[in-house]
């Protein structure tokens, strides 16, 4: 049975519950059975009737706390019915005890949250749809219907079958906020629903969504004390308005308890002051003005929306601006006017926000303001995230009445007042508009503190910890504490503090990370591509010190000039088709092909592991030898420059594997200023220019490999004619659009280990440490010389040295 037929016979039932809660005390009849006394509803069970139950529960235990359970028929679901939602206003809190159906009658939920059940000794609640269809008559089946629905998206799945899965309840601690910790039984408990299963097409969903695995729900912080416990990491209510006061608590904690970690700015250096040229909105005076020294200041993250350039700050308004009450409020926004109304209740004086603080027509101010990026968000106090609006006209929800989408809903199940956890940041921001544009990410990635509006909540993100307003998780944080919000954040920007000098290099792999996020997001203008996240490598560069610390030297196109030989190894994302990405016509040079600056959609990194079944990952590819060297690129004025690429040769890299070595590239002086370059087509700025070996190989898709991107990508084989036709000598991803079978140029690019099956190792030997060269497929682009990536695969390194390769200079645009 689907979910949509379940639920077709519940929405009738829902209006009479609701009303019956508010007219009636619904009763449950004492029961005394294997000698625990199970209270009536809204009381606590005595202390005398609890004190033959141990801290560790037995069997016998667990099944004091059920008499029975009723099997339901049926399985299937979908859920046009809305029991957790509201435009705006409070919470969602029927008026008195819930009224409960067979199964849950036999509960004692006050005795199973105080005293536990153990995951192992679950009970059972029966079928999930059986509890899908008691919503309208169950409380407790109602809240575990809700947090199964939401976390399971079940209402964008309505046909997945549900018929075989069977639900039971634990209760079990769900972290800790004191060291030395107590036993567990004296820690915050909830319940959680067990599912027998779940559905692949669910799963998926849910890994696609960023919700989280475990299905929980909370008591509130008010019955805390009438369950023995404190109200650490208890429920709290969501009002329809924020608690400004709420807000300073969590800056005053983290300012106090957390140290340099929330505090510093590694990449940033010793100098504290903002550079010179950047400006402030005065939300005192109402003016744009000059940062001073030491600026404390909030900065503003949010989605402009095509809203016109009305409210920009322009050369012609900037004077008049620059005045106290300069600035016109009722011609802003609401997300800027919202935020500015949040910094003066907070008691902050200056808030940076884009539109207004760069001269948005003057297009030195906006090269000399986007250079420094990341130390206006790094050195900001904390950023407002307005990541519930899709335009600046929206407001920042729960700022003022009547702006959030209230979804807490509350139920009281014998006296206590439960409720399913609002969603994780995490998840929360997967759906939201703002998670998917491109400026947005180098903003998160770079802010220290963070204050994320949403539409049901807001949550507060430091280096430390993550508080939001639904749970009570304040206090300073202790060595061993933990709790379920710390790492379900967005993060933060590799290192919290500055890097060992071990891990110079681990930058590589935050690289490879944030390539992956960010090319999944989307610019209005094309021309932003590598702007946008120039802030993100100003700051590996400076941090990392990569290539003395100039970001000039060290990033072109958005590449790592530090790590080229790895860095050119990205990969199409799956289901993704990618296109050659425009200049937006500005006027200036296309992005290179080998950037992926250069191709509109997705990519990612990973291992030579890739080559046998496609997947997604965000590892940087392992490299044991660069067999590239030198590289030379043209720059913006034409001239052929040296790059700075860090070398990489195997017996410094990985010493312990080193194997035979067969291929060497081409050796003696490579002076590319020698060839001529200036004739009658010269190369356009971002060609590289470098000496390898290259080769024609015959190409074939391979059609016996599943891959999740088989829509717009596929394996092709790599072959030779040597020894015999036809022979497996490696594997490429190449796009459909490319002929099978075809014919391909290959140059060398570097040495690497790989998996077993990609070439015929029958015919050509067993694999050796190093026995597989990387290679990029090229072509010719027009008539010229300039050659274009096509894909990126791996040979086997016997059968380069049979083929016809021979040295070549390449200029790869």
């Amino acid at each position: 049975m689907s979910y949509s037929k379940v639920i077709s016979g519940v929405a009738g039932s829902i209006a009479g519950i609701m009303l019956f809660q508010l007219l009636s005390f619904y009763l449950m009849k004492p029961k005394k059975k294997d000698g625990i006394n199970h209270s009536p509803p809204g009381h606590m069970p005595s202390r005398s009737s609890n004190e033959d139950v141990a801290v560790d529960v037995d069997e016998d235990t667990v099944t004091s706390f059920q008499q029975s359970s009723t099997d339901y028929d049926g399985a299937t679901h979908n859920f046009p019915l809305d029991v957790t939602t509201s435009n705006a206003g409070a919470s969602i809190i029927p008026g008195e005890n819930a009224p409960l159906c067979s199964t849950c009658t036999e509960l004692d939920f006050h005795l199973i949250l105080r005293n536990g059940i153990p995951r192992e000794s679950a009970i059972s609640l029966g079928p999930l749809t059986g509890i899908i269809q008691r919503a309208g008559q169950c409380g407790f089946c109602r809240l575990a219907s809700i947090v199964i629905r939401r976390t399971w998206l079940l209402d964008e799945h309505p046909h997945v079958d549900l018929s075989e899965i069977q639900c039971s309840l634990y209760s079990m601690d769900c972290g800790c906020l004191q060291d030395p910790a107590p036993a567990p039984k004296e820690l915050c408990h909830r319940f959680y629903i067990q599912p027998s299963d779940r559905p692949r097409e669910i799963y998926d969903a849910m890994l696609a969504a960023n919700t989280g695995l475990m299905l929980d729900i909370q008591l509130l912080e008010e019955d805390a004390c009438n369950n023995e416990r404190t109200e650490e990491l208890h429920g709290r209510r969501v009002g329809d308005t924020i608690d400004i006061g709420l807000v300073k608590k969590w800056l005053d904690l983290c300012e106090r308890e957390h140290g340099d970690v929330c505090e510093s700015v590694w990449w940033r250096g010793s100098d504290k002051n903002l550079p010179k040229g950047v400006r402030m909105l005065d939300v005192t005076c109402m003016s744009i003005v000059h940062a001073p020294p030491g600026c404390r200041y909030v900065a503003l993250s949010y989605l402009w929306g095509g809203m016109g350039a009305e409210y920009w700050t322009t050369q012609a308004n900037l004077k008049q601006r620059g005045v106290s009450g300069g600035l016109d409020m009722s011609s802003l926004p609401g997300t800027i006017t919202d935020s500015i109304q949040l910094v003066r209740q907070l008691g902050e004086r200056y808030l940076w926000v884009d539109a207004l603080c760069i001269i948005q027509d003057n297009l030195k101010d906006k090269a000399v303001q986007i250079g420094v990026m990341e130390l206006i968000y790094g050195s900001s106090l904390f950023t407002i995230f307005a990541a519930g609006g899709r335009t600046a006209n929206s407001p920042l929800p729960g700022l003022r009445p009547g702006t959030r989408r209230q979804q807490q809903h509350i139920d009281v199940i014998q006296g206590l007042h439960l409720t399913v956890p609002l969603p994780m940041l995490r998840e929360t921001l997967t759906r939201t508009a703002w998670d998917t544009r491109g400026w947005t990410f180098q903003e998160v990635m770079l802010s220290r503190r963070r204050l994320f509006f949403t539409d049901q909540q807001i949550y507060f993100e430091c280096g430390q910890d993550v508080w939001c307003e639904d749970v009570v998780a304040e206090r300073k944080r202790q060595p061993r504490s933990y709790q379920p919000l710390r790492y379900n954040g967005v993060g933060g920007l590799t290192f919290l503090r500055t890097p060992p000098s071990w891990a110079k290099n681990e930058y590589l792999s935050s690289y490879a990370s944030a390539v992956g996020l960010y090319t999944q997001r989307q610019l209005t203008m094309e021309s932003d591509i590598v702007n946008a996240i120039t802030a993100l490598t100003n700051a590996w560069t400076k941090g990392f010190k990569l290539n003395g610390g100039d970001p000039r030297k060290a990033f072109r196109f958005g590449m790592s000039i530090t790590d080229l030989h790895t860095v050119l190894l990205w990969q199409p994302e799956a289901n993704v088709k990618h296109y050659r990405r425009s200049n937006g016509g500005m006027g200036s040079a296309p992005w290179p092909s080998w950037s992926w600056a250069g191709w509109r959609g997705a990519v990612h990194y990973a291992g030579s592991g890739q080559y046998l079944e496609i997947h997604k990952n965000t590892e940087s590819p392992r490299l044991l030898e660069s067999l590239v060297d030198p590289w030379f690129i043209v720059d913006e004025g034409g001239e052929v420059v040296q790059l700075e690429v860090g070398r990489m040769n195997r017996a410094t890299a990985y010493p312990e594997e080193i194997g035979p070595r067969q291929y060497l590239p081409p050796q003696g002086i490579f002076d590319p200023l020698q060839l001529g370059l200036t004739n009658e087509h010269p190369p356009e700025p971002g060609t590289l220019i470098f000496r390898t070996s290259s080769a024609w190989f015959d190409i074939a898709q391979v059609n016996s490999v599943s891959s999740n991107i088989e829509t717009h990508y596929a394996f092709f084989s790599i072959l030779s004619n040597i020894p015999s036709p036809s022979t497996r000598v490696g594997r490429i991803i190449l796009p459909l659009s490319i002929r099978s079978p075809a014919s391909l140029k290959f140059i060398v690019l570097s040495r690497t280990n790989g998996p077993s099956g990609v070439y015929d190792e029958n015919v050509l030997g067993e694999r050796y440490s190093g026995c597989f060269l990387y290679v990029m497929a090229v072509e010719k682009k027009g008539d010229t010389t300039i050659m274009e990536r096509v894909g990126v695969g791996i040979i086997f390194e016997g059968a380069w040295l049979q083929s016809t390769a021979e040295e070549t200079v390449v200029l790869l645009g």
